[in-house]
């Protein structure tokens, strides 16, 4: 099994309301892409100064299956959501 994991910062404009679309979006994403197991959105309540706002979790059965949600058109309209919303992004994807 493939993890894939990702942290968000969002900018401060409208923040809130950003974030809950960018939720919204990423948990459609299952029930549209082929190969995306499992996918978890949390929103962070920590106000530490090392918290993110927004974390991704999902799960592939391979890193073939990953690199074919990467390239998935809706998760790349996704993706360009975030960009315009973010200012920070940190992944991590490894091998279970």
């Amino acid at each position: 099994m493939v993890v894939h994991i990702v942290m968000f910062e969002f900018k401060e404009e409208n923040k809130v309301q950003n974030i809950a679309k960018v939720k919204q979006e990423l948990e459609r994403l299952p029930s549209l892409i082929d190969g995306l197991q499992k996918m978890e959105v949390g929103v962070n309540f920590n106000d530490s100064e090392r918290a993110m706002d927004l974390s991704l979790y999902s799960t592939f059965a391979t890193k073939e299956d990953l690199q074919a949600y990467a390239l998935h058109p809706e998760h790349l309209k996704v993706v360009e959501l975030i960009k315009e919303v973010s200012v920070v992004s940190k992944v991590v994807d490894y091998v279970v």
